[in-house]
């Protein structure tokens, strides 16, 4: 099973957040499937590639509880339901 979680960056006490695909049995730092934002909550910054993240999650990624705030604070899963509606 896939999961969309946080990846742990930057320095001591100046963390920044990849947002990736992993295979649930990898570790935080493991190997990610692909590359899909990024969110430093330092800055309160934001950066998401929405159509890998759409297309991670039509093929039935689950999000991590602080990915999905971040997505819907995004507003990525009215575009999800969009997509369904239209197919």
């Amino acid at each position: 099973m896939v999961k969309l979680r946080l990846k742990r960056c930057g320095r001591k006490q100046r963390a920044v957040y990849r947002i990736i695909a992993i295979d649930v049995r990898s570790r935080r730092e493991g190997r990610d499937l692909r590359k899909v934002g990024f969110y430093d909550p330092i800055k309160n910054q934001t950066h998401l590639n929405v159509p890998a993240i759409l297309y991670f999650l039509e093929k039935g990624a689950q999000p991590t509880g602080t990915v999905d705030d971040i997505l819907k604070k995004a507003g990525v899963f009215t575009e999800l339901h969009l997509n369904q509606f239209n197919q």
